[in-house]
């Protein structure tokens, strides 16, 4: 592996192994973003492949002000129990402004019910694009999403073992990426995971995107797409809306890459046939819709109890000791 001086600042890197309860240094992460961010690139602030994470400290940075589960008193945690390099990573690509209950009940699907088989040890990323952020990173900093990310990846791993009936051993990472697409993701989280199929946690709409030549010139074909499918795959979540249709029109589209609709565009029926495309189940009929805009209007608005239905515990609680969401900027 190239060194981090040599390798692009605009490759992923990772924040946190929350698994073992790595935490953010003040002083690097405060380097750590400034350097992720600038541009023209400059020299990486750490001599290891700038993971910038300490063992006995918590976010400290000036946004972040001490929380309840997020405090410098907080025990050092031990060492992971085991060090045995993941089969199965499984991605979870997204802004987490804020991570919300949508993303909890995503990830802990993808981890416990896989409906293909999946080679244990399995380790779920976090992962966040700053591509949007380098312009504005708001209504939330890029920190404040890394700080509930973390707050995120606890209360998720707290809840697993009362979940996992397998009682598999998950880990839980988070990292960050300028890449916007991808083939270009997974190229980078391969170099550090070499030979872990990865499984990537998206949605109806994101397939689409996914699959629109338009993103990929000068040819305008799939043949990146297929090199990505070739050696890993996607779970879809359904987005039963009027934009994307109904469940059996998502359904249908599916199918019918099955039988060639893309074949021309460069795409393969074996994405379907072999299950590297995969539907899965989000919300439920009846369910009510969780999105952030709707985390927005309540953070806003004050409601404490709509919040307990959209965030889990810890984020909810973080976001209105901190007042995001409180004005419009």
């Amino acid at each position: 592996m190239s060194s981090p001086q040599s390798r692009s600042p605009h490759k992923y890197r990772y924040c946190s192994h929350v698994t073992a309860l790595h935490h953010f240094d003040s002083a690097s992460f405060c380097k750590f973003s400034d350097w992720l961010l600038s541009d023209p690139p400059e020299t990486p602030p750490s001599p290891t492949k700038c993971v910038l994470a300490s063992r006995n400290t918590v976010p400290s940075y000036p946004h972040f002000p001490p929380h309840q589960n997020l405090s410098k008193s907080s025990t050092p945690s031990p060492p992971p129990s085991s060090t045995t390099p993941p089969k199965t990573l499984y991605i979870l690509d997204s802004s987490f402004n804020p991570p919300t209950l949508a993303h909890f009940q995503i990830a802990t699907n993808a981890l416990l019910h896989d409906p293909l088989p999946s080679n244990p040890p399995k380790r779920l990323i976090l992962l966040l694009a700053t591509q949007n952020a380098d312009k504005a990173a708001k209504p939330a900093a890029l920190e404040q999403r890394l700080c509930m990310m973390e707050i995120f990846a606890r209360e998720l791993l707290s809840k697993l073992p009362k979940l996992n009936k397998a009682e598999e051993e998950i880990g839980v990472d988070i990292a960050l990426t300028k890449f916007p697409y991808f083939v270009e993701k997974a190229k980078c989280i391969g170099e550090d995971f070499e030979g872990a199929e990865q499984v990537h946690l998206i949605g109806y709409d994101t397939l689409t995107r996914l699959l629109d030549t338009k993103y990929y010139p000068p040819k305008h074909t799939l043949e990146s797409v297929a090199g990505f499918l070739e050696k890993h795959r996607v779970l879809v979540t359904y987005r039963t809306d009027d934009q994307w249709g109904s469940r059996g029109e998502q359904d249908g589209f599916v199918r019918e890459i099955g039988d060639g609709l893309l074949d021309e565009k460069g795409g393969r029926k074996e994405w379907v046939k072999e299950g590297r495309i995969v539907m899965v189940e989000g919300r439920k009929e009846g369910e009510a819709v969780i999105s952030s805009t709707k985390v927005r209007e309540a953070a806003k608005g004050g409601d404490r109890e709509a919040l307990k239905e959209l965030v889990t515990e810890g984020v909810g609680e973080w976001i209105m000791e901190e007042g995001l969401y409180s004005s419009d900027e």
